[in-house]
């Protein structure tokens, strides 16, 4: 499994908005893409920002770059975010999530 990580930040009188745009859903059809397994928003005031954070899961980077196209690493913002973030990264960054854990589970129990 691949966990697509991105960071964006908004002025906090921007942020309830910002995030309003982001559920139900980070992006619109995402989760009826093959490959999407699951999508966390989490959110922080950082000084005088607010930091989004989301980490998107998929199966494989096959699935990344049938969404996100060749250079895969490069960060899909729909054009209607953009003006409520003060920054972000230009780029997402990509991981293989070696082990889960969920409640009640064994040590060392490994998920596929």
């Amino acid at each position: 499994m691949i966990a697509r990580v991105w960071h964006g930040r908004t002025k906090p009188e921007h942020a309830d908005a910002y995030e309003s745009h982001l559920k139900p859903e980070l992006l619109p059809g995402l989760s009826l893409q093959k490959g999407f397994r699951g999508s966390y928003l989490l959110r922080r005031a950082v000084g005088n920002e607010v930091e989004f954070i989301t980490i998107i899961l998929w199966d494989s980077l096959d699935d990344v770059r049938a969404i996100a196209g060749e250079d895969y690493e490069h960060a899909v913002i729909p054009e209607d975010r953009l003006p409520f973030l003060t920054r972000y990264d230009a780029r997402a960054a990509h991981y293989e999530v070696v082990s889960t854990r969920e409640p009640g589970a064994q040590l060392g129990h490994k998920r596929q």
